[in-house]
């Protein structure tokens, strides 16, 4: 009666243990088995013992163990094989950026002729243009254009009196120096993207320059 309950235990043991990897190499001696049993998860090579049975082969999705005599050959998981076999997951898109505004759709612009109106706009934009910083925990969290000059280069682009500028082309705008440190960059650049809140709300402009 002894007997027959440790077999019987014996084959309990066995059938609870899992095969979840293999690790196969050219050398049979140096492959290794990932088992499972009762939440714990162990590796283990040819030769080695674990969870009360000796590893006698590994092969890329079967693991062969002796548990005290019964030989008993462990099919890969279909859960672990189909882990393997699925291709990795697609990075997430990244998050959506802010909304246009209908009456602000993205626009295209001449790069000459931009060049051209900035040689005689200037004087005006400087002259005519207020920026006030936007302070948030006591940080500068964007630039508030209180006044513009209608008709300039800066209202073409979509800009109103009032726009909090955030963001342009995917620099945080946290003071006027990191504004004009922007001006190198942007002089060489295709496109002009800027984030700005309107009204409260966060929407996006963007200018294609030809």
């Amino acid at each position: 009666m002894a007997t027959a309950l440790l077999l019987v235990l014996a084959a309990a043991a066995a059938s609870e243990v899992h095969l979840v990897g293999t690790v196969v190499t050219p050398l049979p001696g140096r492959s290794v088995a990932i088992l499972r049993s009762e939440g714990r998860t162990r590796v283990a090579g040819v030769g080695d013992t674990v969870f009360g049975a000796r590893v006698v082969a590994v092969e890329p999705q079967a693991a062969t163990l002796d548990f005290g005599g019964e030989t008993r050959r462990l099919v890969l998981l279909a859960s672990a094989v189909a882990a393997r076999l699925a291709p990795p997951p697609a990075p997430a898109p990244p998050p959506p950026g802010p909304p246009e505004d209908p009456a602000t759709p993205a626009r295209a612009m001449d790069k000459r002729e931009v060049e051209r109106r900035l040689t005689t706009e200037i004087p005006r934009i400087l002259a005519e243009t207020a920026v006030v910083p936007v302070l948030e925990d006591g940080r500068v969290a964007g630039l508030a254009l209180t006044r513009i000059p209608e008709g300039s280069l800066l209202t073409d682009a979509g800009l109103r009196p009032g726009d909090v500028i955030k963001e342009i082309n995917d620099t945080r705008i946290d003071g006027m120096g990191t504004l004009m440190g922007l001006w190198p960059r942007l002089q060489s650049a295709t496109e002009l993207r800027a984030v700005v809140l309107r009204n409260g709300q966060p929407v996006s402009l963007a200018v294609t320059l030809r």
